[in-house]
């Protein structure tokens, strides 16, 4: 919904996959985009694979990190929700700007790194997704000529929220959108939290640079990967 609202708008849109099924999937949904790359984001090779695809293109203006699982093991978690959007921004070219999607769940996440960078140890979805926070934090941070910003969607009616979901949609969609594009004061701001356009209340751990640091020191640890 977001690929499709940027192409009405005029933008060109590359979409991202998982495989190749996936792939026609999304580019029968959405028949303007340029192009869909593929690539598995539970696998940590794949990932770096799809960050050496999309520095062959053209330079990004905005890049909309939202690939997410939920009710999957704990090492899918990890993989796709915390270390997929690291990888992606440590090794493809900074564009202008950067949206990580999150959730109101992390609001309920763990701001214990210990799990993380243990093996062993236990992460949730909600821990994963205060990761989305924090990382979205320390890249406005160490980039402040990037608008670097998190979205909660809400809890809206998708497969993995369930049709009784609550939330608006399309308020979940247009704010990605928004943030990818917009010129309205509101937009070009960096470091902050959305939920449906508006500034939201976020874990203020994910704030904390020492936290962000350990945080991204776990997660080179993890991908053999490090933020420059």
């Amino acid at each position: 919904m977001a690929a499709s609202l940027l192409i009405e708008q005029g933008h060109d849109v590359i979409l991202h996959a998982r495989n190749k099924q996936r792939g026609k999937d999304a580019a029968a949904a959405v028949p303007g985009a340029k192009n869909v790359l593929i690539a598995d984001l539970s696998s940590i090779e794949e990932t770096k694979a799809l960050a050496r695809q999309l520095n062959l293109l053209d330079r990004f203006d905005a890049i909309i990190h939202n690939a997410g699982v939920y009710n999957v093991s704990q090492q899918l978690i990890v993989n796709v929700n915390t270390l997929a959007p690291y990888i992606l921004t440590c090794l493809v070219t900074k564009p202008k700007r950067l949206v990580y999607l999150s959730s109101g769940d992390h609001l309920h996440g763990s701001p214990n790194l210990e799990n993380l960078a243990n093996s062993a140890g236990r992460i949730s979805y909600a821990d994963s997704k205060l990761h989305d926070v924090v990382l979205s934090m320390a890249v406005a941070r160490k980039y402040p000529d990037i608008y670097s910003n998190s979205v909660d969607p809400g809890w809206v009616p998708t497969k993995m929220g369930g049709r009784g979901a609550p939330d608006d949609l399309d308020k979940g969609f247009e704010t990605q959108a928004w943030l990818a594009v917009s010129n309205d004061p509101e937009a070009l701001v960096t470091g902050r939290h959305f939920y449906h356009k508006r500034e939201a209340r976020h874990r203020p751990e994910a704030s904390d640079h020492g936290l962000q640091e350990r945080f991204l020191l776990a997660c080179e640890q993890l991908s053999g990967v490090k933020l420059d």
